[in-house]
């Protein structure tokens, strides 16, 4: 890659590899997740809608809605509130690796859905790893602690909603820029989202520590980091970009770490390894899947 497609990769890896830590920070200064949620939405479309609308992406969206509407609901809306909920309960740390199989779900999901893509041989084996190292986190890791369990199951459901925003994608939504349902979404989520954040605002200020988390998760995580994706999959290729995947878990882990102290044991790493060695080898082909369905047309990091 050139030197500016390996800056931009960084700068992707980054942004996209820290909303778990931001996350945890707003939900343990006691905003509720769906404020959480609704905000770093609302700041991403207030942002995204314009530029969408200058560059002429929101032309051709007429007779889509109901596909724009699914990708919001699958990779957006539910998601985004799944995450900061199940995050009340688990570390950011273990939230990241978990998200990190969606690329199994996708090789799952394709069995029914893309059937070209169906995993046999190595891709077959890297499920059975991929889903080991869930099953492990989940049953050693997190085992016995009904809170942590139901917070785990929360983060897993929302990464099968992006899974399965991959298909409406690449069925539905593959021909237009991508700028245009990315910011439609964000701005039917937006709506979606209001009557949840209304219902369970904050009860008095957040502290500015928990302010400034949701500033970063909707101007730097969600619109910047989409920009600078866009470039990077310009720059680098779809194939190199989707590298992200493995990168984001890490800068996580490292943050929960280092700043929030979280615990990260032997079955942790064990999990972690098994999981990205497990993607890997599941998507085949440089992640084909989540390239052509979901990177190159999809809002978050979670």
């Amino acid at each position: 890659m050139t030197r500016r497609g390996w800056l931009l990769f960084g700068a992707v890896s980054l942004v996209w590899g820290v909303p778990y830590f931001f996350i945890k920070v707003a939900v343990e200064d006691g905003v509720p997740p769906a404020f959480v949620a609704w905000s770093r939405v609302a700041v991403a479309a207030v942002i995204l809608l314009p530029l969408a609308a200058r560059r002429g992406a929101l032309r051709g969206l007429g007779g889509r809605w109901a596909a724009i509407g699914a990708y919001a609901a699958c990779e957006v809306a539910v998601p985004f509130l799944l995450i900061a909920v199940g995050e009340q309960h688990i570390s950011s740390s273990l939230a990241a690796i978990l998200i990190a199989s969606m690329p199994l779900m996708v090789a799952v999901l394709s069995v029914r859905f893309s059937p070209a893509d169906k995993p046999t041989g190595p891709r077959l084996a890297g499920l059975f790893l991929g889903f080991g190292g869930v099953v492990a986190l989940l049953g050693v890791d997190v085992a016995g602690r009904p809170g942590e369990l139901l917070g785990a199951a929360l983060v897993l459901v929302a990464t099968l909603g992006y899974a399965t925003a991959t298909f409406v994608v690449k069925r539905l939504l593959a021909d237009l820029d991508p700028l245009g349902p990315i910011a439609a979404s964000l701005g039917l989520a937006t709506v979606a989202l209001l009557p949840l954040a209304l219902a369970r605002t904050p009860d008095e200020l957040p502290p500015p520590g928990a302010l400034g988390a949701l500033a970063v998760l909707g101007v730097v995580c969600t619109a910047l980091g989409l920009v600078l994706f866009f470039r990077l999959v310009i720059e680098a290729g779809p194939s190199r970009a989707a590298v992200i995947t493995y990168v984001n878990p890490l800068v996580a882990v490292v943050l929960g770490v280092l700043i929030l102290d979280e615990r990260f044991g032997v079955t942790a790493v064990a999990g972690l390894l098994a999981i990205l060695g497990g993607s890997w080898l599941a998507t085949g082909s440089a992640g084909r899947p989540r390239v052509m369905a979901r990177d190159a047309n999809r809002p978050p990091a979670p």
